[in-house]
């Protein structure tokens, strides 16, 4: 009988401390997240400087608190995983300087994820019966991707933003709305009280790249829609933006990933990433799927934000495949997928 393989995950790119422990890849025994959401409220948005010390704070309680979770000690552990990129270089420098440190102490491999694959493998905790190849559509604060998920860490990115990510034009317009940080949760409640065909927002399409995305034009439209009723004395209608901008935005990510999955024919299609949470994504993406005749994938909403259960598994199949890496692992802020081996 195959001993089991347990990973000690760390993730640290951006505002969440997280540590887990996954057995065999997706079996998570503990996934503990210390969230810094509160704290960076204050300054709408995430402070770089004051998420890495905070993490340098809560990196080995979490840690601690994983392991004692999970009923394992870190004798047990197989190797450790951490997240190396991409993200802010301080805070990755934080997961990227404890895994090492577990690793000598221990004398345990240690295995670099990349973050987007953590994303994508999210997929793989909850639904036992996914395997390669699908396609999968990343969507964060800092990411929008279309992936054909070849094989356990084989990507290709047949689509990506040219301009701002998803997750981050949600954040600006619900800064410009008055909603506040976080901003998708936010829009996401507040568009359920409003009319999606309120207001006509554009739908980018690039006519070379059909499965890239662009959200600057959307963003820049809601705040001269903003600006003109200022200037016009009009009421705004805060839900009816809220409702109408998302309404954009969804239309573009369900009709590329559907026309992508059509072209490369693929009858497997999953989400990933923060925004992967968004209820009207979500509901808009199963229909069209069902429509299709395509399977569709999601992860639940803790698994969707960032944590180290997907980490975990990533670095599982990444581990079973041989890659190690040495003691010059370093934080890579803006590390591309495919680059990390």
């Amino acid at each position: 009988m195959e001993e089991d393989i347990l990973i000690l995950a760390i993730e640290s790119s951006c505002d969440e401390t997280a540590a887990a422990v996954v057995r065999n890849g997706r079996e998570v025994l503990s996934n503990v997240i210390f969230t810094q959401i509160a704290l960076h409220t204050l300054y709408g948005g995430v402070v770089p400087e004051i998420a890495s010390r905070k993490h340098i704070e809560k990196m080995n309680q979490v840690i601690e608190a994983a392991l004692s979770e999970a009923g394992v000690t870190l004798d047990e552990i197989t190797a450790v995983g951490v997240t190396y990129g991409p993200g802010l270089v301080g805070a990755l420098l934080v997961g990227v300087a404890e895994a090492k440190a577990i690793c000598f102490a221990k004398k345990k491999p240690l295995v670099g994820v990349h973050h987007i694959e953590g994303h994508i493998s999210a997929n793989f905790i909850e639904n036992r019966d996914l395997e390669p190849p699908f396609l999968c559509l990343v969507v964060s604060g800092g990411h929008t991707h279309l992936v054909l998920v070849k094989d356990y860490g084989e990507y290709k990115i047949i689509g990506k933003t040219r301009d701002d990510a998803a997750g981050e034009a949600y954040d600006k317009v619900a800064r410009a709305i008055g909603l506040g940080y976080p901003g998708g949760p936010k829009i996401d409640q507040t568009a359920k009280e409003g009319n999606p065909d309120a207001i006509a927002f554009p739908r980018a399409v690039i006519e070379d790249a059909p499965y890239d995305f662009s959200f600057s034009g959307v963003k820049s439209a809601v705040l001269n829609h903003i600006n003109a009723c200022q200037m016009k004395g009009i009421p705004i209608q805060t839900a009816d933006i809220a409702a109408s901008f998302q309404a954009a935005v969804v239309e573009v990510l369900v009709t590329h990933s559907i026309q992508a999955a059509r072209e490369y024919e693929l009858d497997k299609l999953a989400i990933a990433g923060g925004v992967a949470a968004n209820s009207e994504l979500r509901s808009r993406m199963a229909a069209a799927c069902k429509e299709e005749g395509i399977q569709f994938y999601y992860p639940s909403p803790k698994l969707c934000t960032d944590n180290a259960a997907m980490i975990g598994t990533a670095a599982y199949y990444e581990y079973r495949k041989g890659v190690r890496h040495g003691w010059d692992l370093n934080a890579v802020p803006n590390l591309r997928l495919g680059e990390f081996r």
